[in-house]
């Protein structure tokens, strides 16, 4: 028997996911709210869940890696009424079983169901618990965690793997992760840096190439590739590779076999090949710039890693890690931290990334020298004023919204064909609680209309809390 958790604020629809359940002889629960929802997740083990996408208190697809990241890891059933494409591509990217319509047929839910639960049961039969060294890897967050799964499912194989992310996100520190984790850890790790290959000599570089091949080849060398054997090729910034070369890397890694410059016969090389670009090879394809039949063949495993912004409850551990190391290099007591210390941190963008963050921690530990405790003043200037700066103008922005939305919305309702104060009684003349609905549901439609639907700006200006808000426009039958 599994245990199901249904997230959807449709009373009927729980009801029914319920009676079918049951049926099939596992036990369901539901909540109206994602709040609900995750707390159920806290103090109980679930299987799968049924997750709608708009909820009363926010969108279902913002909290999927937090879901999936429960204790019990379920499976992720996606239900909803309004079919997105673009919200189906995100949903099973970040790894939902599937994305039903609704109202889905009795049929396809029972199967979908089935499926998923038959697959976990599968998955967790699995005797095999790979314990992964992560040495040097710092990350609690939901998304890291998904990286961690993709390196232990994708670690023991040989499959090509594909990294990609912004600057700074730690694409080689996850490169050696895989190749330390494999069952060529004991075997080389080569570096390939395609951004400093000039191509008049670039196949010399990876190939290798024969005495007196060119001009200044003196003595027989070996390409990178060939220095790769029994271990693993990391090409850091494929997206650099020139054309020329590409089409006869392509043949390299089908066959595992090149031609040095010069040389008649063939060597082999037995690598695992691992690339890493912050570029979209996709659109370089486009553009004509990289081979398709080479994206294919780099992209059989595809690891993607998150900004720092998009994991910020990573950015304290990450620095505590780094500061920690930073004392035992230098002979230190470990240092103590103020909490506007972190806050600051907490508060900056980090368009660097984690590379940002060391460099910026490094430049605080040497402005405290012997201090105990690291202040946000031993930050640098330039992140300080940066943070100080996007604060006071978040907060002249929210006061400038409210005090707008305020005037505005009370000449909308004030305002009328016989004048400001005649405007705002219908005639006849209702009852004062039928008035007082009628007036709330026109701010509510004047106040999204004038905000083009922007919930954030519409929780600013109105002062209610999100769950507040989608109850108030459930209550008055508003779409937008």
């Amino acid at each position: 028997m599994a245990k199901i958790l249904i997230i959807d604020d449709d009373a009927q629809l729980c009801e029914t996911m319920q009676s079918l359940t049951s049926r099939l002889n596992h036990e369901c629960q539901s909540a109206q709210t994602l709040h609900e929802g995750l707390q159920a997740l806290k103090n109980d083990d679930y299987d799968l869940v049924f997750l709608d996408v708009r909820l009363p208190d926010g969108n279902g697809l913002d909290v999927l890696q937090d879901i999936k990241g429960a204790r019990s890891q379920p499976e992720v059933v996606i239900l909803t009424g309004q079919g997105d494409p673009d919200g189906a591509e995100l949903a099973i990217q970040r790894g939902v079983w599937d994305y039903l319509i609704k109202p889905s047929p009795i049929k396809q839910t029972k199967l979908t169901l089935t499926r998923a639960l038959t697959y976990r049961e599968e998955k967790q039969n699995k005797s095999n618990v790979v314990a992964l060294n992560l040495e040097n890897v710092i990350g609690r967050s939901a998304k890291m965690k998904a990286c961690f799964d993709l390196i232990a499912q994708g670690a023991p194989s040989d499959s090509n793997v594909l990294i990609t992310g912004e600057t700074g996100t730690g694409k080689e520190l996850f490169a050696r992760t895989f190749h330390n984790n494999s069952p060529r850890a004991k075997g080389p790790f080569v570096v390939v840096d395609c951004a400093s290959l000039t191509e008049s000599l670039v196949e010399s570089t990876l190939f290798g190439h024969k005495k007196g091949a060119f001009t200044g080849a003196q003595e027989d060398r070996d390409g990178l590739v060939k220095l790769a054997h029994g271990g693993t090729l990391f090409l850091d910034e494929i997206g650099e590779l020139p054309l020329s070369i590409q089409k006869a890397f392509l043949r390299v890694l089908q066959e595992r076999r090149f031609r040095p410059v010069g040389e008649t016969k063939e060597v082999q090389s037995d690598f695992r090949l691992i690339a890493a670009t912050n570029k979209d090879l996709a659109a370089l394809v486009e553009s004509g710039e990289f081979r398709q039949d080479l994206l294919f063949r780099l992209k059989t495993m595809h690891l993607d890693l998150p900004p720092l912004r998009e994991r910020p409850e990573d950015i304290k551990p990450l620095a505590m890690y780094f500061l920690d190391k930073m004392c035992e290099e230098h002979k230190l007591p470990t240092k103590g931290y103020d909490a506007d210390f972190f806050a600051t941190l907490a508060a900056y963008g980090w368009p660097g990334n984690v590379r940002e963050l060391f460099n910026v921690l490094e430049r605080a530990f040497v402005a405290a020298g012997e201090e105990q405790t690291l202040y946000a003043m031993h930050l640098p200037q330039d992140i300080r004023i940066k943070v100080t700066k996007a604060t006071l103008r978040q907060s002249c922005q929210s006061n400038s919204s409210k005090s707008q939305g305020a005037m505005e919305a009370a000449k909308d309702l004030t305002s009328g064909p016989s004048g400001p104060q005649d405007g705002v009684f219908p005639s006849p003349l209702p009852p004062l609680k039928e008035f007082r609905a009628l007036m709330e549901r026109r701010y509510l439609e004047h106040l999204i209309r004038m905000t083009e639907a922007d919930i954030k700006e519409i929780l600013e200006i109105s002062g209610l809390s999100r769950s507040h808000f989608y109850a108030m426009v459930k209550k008055h039958g508003i779409t937008f």
